[in-house]
This record gives C-alpha cells, structure tokens and sequence, in this order.
C-alpha cells in the first residue's frame, strides 16, 4: 500500500494548526460525544476521536467488503431462523457461559410458546482488517460481525466532511473529492421505516431501548431524525421503563405506556452487566411480543463468536446456505482461522499450538463491546488455566490478523495530536427485513473506519481506544 501523508506527518507546527482546525470542523458538523464525567446530559459534549487524515484502504478489498454484506446479511438471517443449528453450537457455551445461556433459555421460551412477531428486521455492522500476505499483497479478513446496537452509523456519516475540510485546508481539493459520501444512519432507518410500516399500525411507536449513561447519544439521535423526518415517532426507554410500564395485550401486541409499539430497536442489552434480574424479566416481555425486535434473540445469539467459528467449518455454509454456491464462496474467502476449544481432541490441539505460537492467535470470549479480547502471554496463561476445565468451551481462538501499519495522527479530547503508527478496521453496515419467509429488503447502507495506535491490541471507539476516521481508496 502507498505510503499516505507521510510528508505531512512530518510538519509539527502545521499538524497543531490542521487540528485546531479540524476540531472546530467536527463540532461544528456535530461529531459529538457526552463527556466521561456527565454521561446522561448535553449541557456539556466534546468532539468524537478522530484522525486529522483519512487513512489509506485498497479500493479492492473496500468493493469486496461491499459486495459480500448480503451475503452476511442472508447468513444472519438463516441462522436466526435455524434452531437446531443454534442449539447443537451453542449446547457446550452455554453449560459454561451464564450471559449466553440466559439468552438461550429466552430464545427457548419463546419458541415454545410460539414466534409472536411476523416481520423481522436486521440491522447489523460486518467488520475486517486487511490481512498483510506473504507476498505483501493486503487480503480481506472478517474480525466479526456486529448484530445487536451496531453503533457508529450516525457520526460516521459526519466525518467525511471534516477530512474534505483538512484537505482542502491543504490545497489538495483533488483528494479531497475522493473521500467517499457516507451515510449509514439514514440505511439503517430505512430498515427500521420498512419494518413499522409492515407492521401495520399507523400510530405504533419505534422503542428505542437506551441506556440510561449514553455517551453515544448524537449517534442515536441521527437515526431518530431520519425516523421522525419519515413521520415515525421514537420514544427512549430502559429496560427498567419497560418492566415497570410495558405491557402485552391478549394479541401479544406491546405497549409502553398505554401507546402501541411497533419496533423495538436495542442500543442496549448487549453485555452481562446491562442486565439486572428486572431487566431480563423486561427482555422476555419484549421477545414475546409481536413487535419487530431488533434484533430479536435468535439473532442475537447468531452473532456470538462460537456461531462465527462453526460457520467457518467445512461445510457448514452450504449446509446453512443450501444451493448458493457463489454466496458461500465470497463468505469463505473473507474468514480468517477459527477454532472451537470445546473438550476433545480438536480443542487440546488448538490451545497446544496458540501456547507454543502465541502471537498468531487472539483468544475470544462470547461478549461484545470491545475490550474483551485475550492476547499474548494475557492469552498464555488463560489458556493453561482453562486447558482442564470445561470452561475454556466459552471461548473460541481465532487467527490474529497481522495488518500493515501505518502514520496518522490522532486526535483525542485533552491530548495533544500526535502521530502514531496505526492499523485500521473497516466495518460494512447492512439491513434487511423479512416477512414471514419473504425478504422484503436485503442492501449494503454505508461503512464505518475505525483506527488505533498499534500498541492498543482491543477495543473500539466506545471503549476508549479506536477513533473515527474515513477510508481514502487507493
């Protein structure tokens, strides 16, 4: 890949003047985040994390990543809707992994009693590194895919004006028009329109699961807008509003306070600590209705890590995927190595070669939100923990995908711009919406680049670690 602004990087007292102004840039564009110290109020916001440039990515590898998401999104949807699939992987997580067994015994109840919801609605964030080849030739490799509160699609759609800014600063308005338009929250509340309207009820309500500290919130807001502009109205609620005010009619119609609710979208309810016994009676409520969920339990279960790792057994795409030769091929070309660590033959040999090759391996919990990753003599030493315990089934390992660094400087409220090497992780944001056994609605809405300094192995922009940034096709 091409070097990038090297000789920019270079300049400290012009990188100080482009990030004051590129700050001023975000603010105004509304790249926004709530402070740390006032999580649940807009009285004070700061900038999102961004980079002063954006970073280099292969036009190739950002089309593959384009033309495989409905693949993705299709692959979702199947597991979703194959129980036994989702039972036989999940059966030895969940005799180890209280988060995913709570989840497992909802999707169970639910399917005892009978799937109440008609229209189902898919909104997910597929996200890849660019692999570094032998030859030196960057490949496509998928880290996960996101498919609950995949977040980041409103602010994204707001940074590359901010780079067009920096660049034009700079004189250089030819590159600055190759920043790519980029609008995901407008894809995502498409998505969300299509499955209110099929729902049928002109006056239900779009439930917008929140948390109550939200940091994040102009990210939400974006896709609220673009609902609103449609004439949908959203209301914001927590799990706890939801257990004290939500109910279910004889139809299993939900409604929250005293009004009728058509789609309930989660921004919450992702990790073990967003849930107290309260809240998961309330999660229950919400599966059992007819509303749309998004995503409903099944689907969430589908996006957890051990799904990630027996998908990419061999055969089992076509065995989920049946009679979609092409689908399967660009799914498999974007997998990196994935290994089940379930007791046996199988996983011993596993952990015995992340022990001995340990920084070719990452070690994966069932969890989402960044942060939660195991690496190096981190990883060594869990891994010689959990190697007789049945535990270590909670996990999977997964290839560690090597990309090629590179420069940008980052720019983070209260530290001062600096250059650093980076790596990059793009993430392809997709929808669909089903009826019954019909796709109504399967597309690609936008992307979302996240970059970090190379010594941060985890994390994302809602963990501290990555930041906002715009892909530069080369």
């Amino acid at each position: 890949m091409a070097t990038g602004w090297g000789s920019l990087l270079q300049d400290e007292q012009q990188l100080e003047e482009l990030a004051r102004q590129a700050v001023d840039r975000a603010l105004a564009e509304g790249v926004l985040l709530r402070t740390s110290q006032e999580p649940s109020s807009s009285d004070v916001v700061s900038y999102a994390p961004f980079t002063l440039f954006p970073s280099l990515v292969p036009s190739a590898l950002l089309e593959q990543a384009y033309a495989v998401q409905m693949d993705f999104n299709l692959l979702v949807d199947a597991v979703s809707q194959n129980a036994a699939f989702l039972e036989q992987t999940l059966s030895s997580t969940i005799k180890r992994d209280n988060f995913t067994a709570r989840l497992f015994d909802i999707h169970k109840q639910v399917l005892k009693e009978g799937i109440a919801q008609t229209v189902f609605l898919g909104l997910n964030r597929s996200d890849y590194m660019f692999q570094r080849n032998a030859d030196g030739s960057p490949a496509l490799k998928q880290i996960e895919i996101n498919t609950i509160s995949a977040s980041f699609g409103g602010l994204a759609s707001r940074t590359p004006a901010v780079h067009r800014h920096v660049l034009n600063v700079l004189s250089k308005t030819r590159e600055a028009a190759k920043i790519l338009s980029n609008n995901p929250s407008k894809g995502l509340a498409l998505g969300i329109a299509k499955a209110w309207e099929l729902y049928g009820s002109a006056n239900a309500l779009v439930l917008l699961i929140a948390q109550e500290k939200e940091r994040n919130i102009f990210d939400q807001r974006a896709i609220e807008n673009e609902l609103l502009a449609r004439n949908i109205h959203v209301i914001r609620r927590r799990f706890e509003d939801v257990s004290e005010k939500g109910s279910l009619d004889q139809d299993r119609r939900l409604f929250m306070d005293g009004q009728e609710v058509a789609v309930v979208y989660f921004r919450d309810g992702y990790m073990p600590s967003h849930y107290s016994l309260q809240n998961w009676e309330a999660r229950l409520l919400l599966e059992r209705s007819c509303a749309v969920k998004c995503p409903d339990i099944a689907t969430q279960l589908a996006g957890t890590k051990k799904v990630q790792q027996e998908l990419s057994r061999v055969g089992m795409l076509e065995h989920v995927l049946p009679g979609q030769p092409e689908a399967v091929a660009r799914l498999r070309a974007t997998f990196a190595g994935l290994y089940s660590l379930d007791m046996g033959e199988e996983g011993d040999q596993a952990i015995t070669e992340a022990i001995a090759a340990p920084s070719h391996f990452v070690l994966k919990p069932q969890r989402e939100g960044g942060g939660n990753n195991l690496y190096g003599e981190e990883m060594v030493q869990a891994l010689k923990g959990l190697k007789d315990s049945e535990e270590r089934a909670s996990y999977i390992l997964m290839e560690k995908i090597e990309p090629e660094p590179f420069g940008n400087c980052l720019l983070r409220s209260g530290s001062p711009a600096r250059v650093v090497q980076c790596i990059s992780e793009l993430g392809i944001f997709g929808v669909y919406v089903r009826q019954g056994k019909t796709l109504v609605m399967n597309k690609h809405v936008g992307h979302l680049l996240r970059t970090k300094a190379i010594e941060h192995a985890d994390g994302g922009v809602a963990a501290g670690v990555a930041v906002l940034d715009n892909p530069y096709p080369v």
